[in-house]
């Protein structure tokens, strides 16, 4: 059933300090949704609590999701402060950008335990609080690149494609309860996450992470607002997938028409 609309509804939104998180925190309490803001950053959460309708109850959180007991007590607080969960956005990700055979395990460590098992434990916390709720949902962001997979971005891909194979099996098996289980796949949007990213230069003669930063901005098309309207929009509709932007849905038609194939045209265009 998922939810049918956002007033004096419950959200709790992990990566909320800055970007889609911040983006979505602000139309759910536009929409009188009560929400659970979390972050690492602190600074970034009360950013996002001034910007935040004064008429909605908010609890502010400074959660690592990699962390399991952070993300079980996060769940356990934000039921006891609002005596309900209706949604949790599984939102918090970081990206690596470097060659699959120089990158360094720490660094594959540290995104999967954030973009995967940040997923997995959000989803698993919460489902407790979610199963009282009369109307709940489950929303889990994945990426363009859990659909396409580029050179220098191993970690990443095998993180967004984990995230939405997880959600679909996740979307099966609550099927037939009153919770949905929504699956985001962003192209580019205008966030902080190449910028807050790790990068690992594959000799003195690469780009720069300043390059990626430059090259990222000036293709990402939505902005973090447009995003997460269209992201909310699939909520309600209970979307299995939600493609936000142009380029999503493109990939997405890439994948299908040409599921392997499109690994030869992509590494051309890259080289030529």
């Amino acid at each position: 059933m998922s939810v049918t609309d956002f007033n004096n509804k419950v959200a709790a939104i992990t990566g909320a300090g800055s970007g889609m998180g911040q983006s979505l925190a602000v139309l759910l309490a536009r929409a009188g949704c009560h929400v659970a803001i979390s972050d690492l950053n602190a600074d970034g959460l009360e950013e996002t609590r001034a910007m935040l309708n004064p008429a909605v109850n908010v609890s502010v959180h400074v959660v690592d999701v990699a962390n399991r007991e952070q993300m079980e007590a996060f769940a356990a607080s934000a039921n006891t402060e609002h005596s309900k969960i209706n949604m949790i956005f599984n939102n918090a990700g970081v990206s690596v950008t470097g060659l699959a055979e120089q990158m360094p395990y720490e660094d594959i460590e540290w995104l999967m335990n954030i973009n995967f098992w940040g997923v997995v434990y959000g989803c698993k916390s919460f489902l407790p609080y979610l199963r009282e709720a009369d109307e709940a949902a489950i929303i889990n962001t994945s990426s363009i690149f859990g659909t396409i997979a580029v050179p220098s971005q191993s970690a990443y891909n095998a993180s967004k494609f984990a995230v939405k194979g997880y959600t679909y099996a996740l979307r099966q098996e609550l099927i037939d309860s009153h919770i949905g289980v929504n699956c985001v796949q962003p192209g580019g949007v205008k966030t902080n996450i190449v910028s807050s990213s790790r990068f690992i230069p594959t000799d003195n003669e690469s780009a720069t992470k300043q390059d990626l930063v430059e090259t990222f901005s000036r293709l990402a098309r939505k902005s973090p607002e447009q995003a997460a309207a269209i992201i909310l929009d699939g909520v309600l509709k209970n979307k299995a997938r939600i493609l936000v932007g142009s380029d999503a849905r493109i990939a997405s038609w890439i994948e299908r028409l040409a599921p392997s194939a499109y690994l030869k045209l992509l590494r051309m265009n890259i080289t030529d």
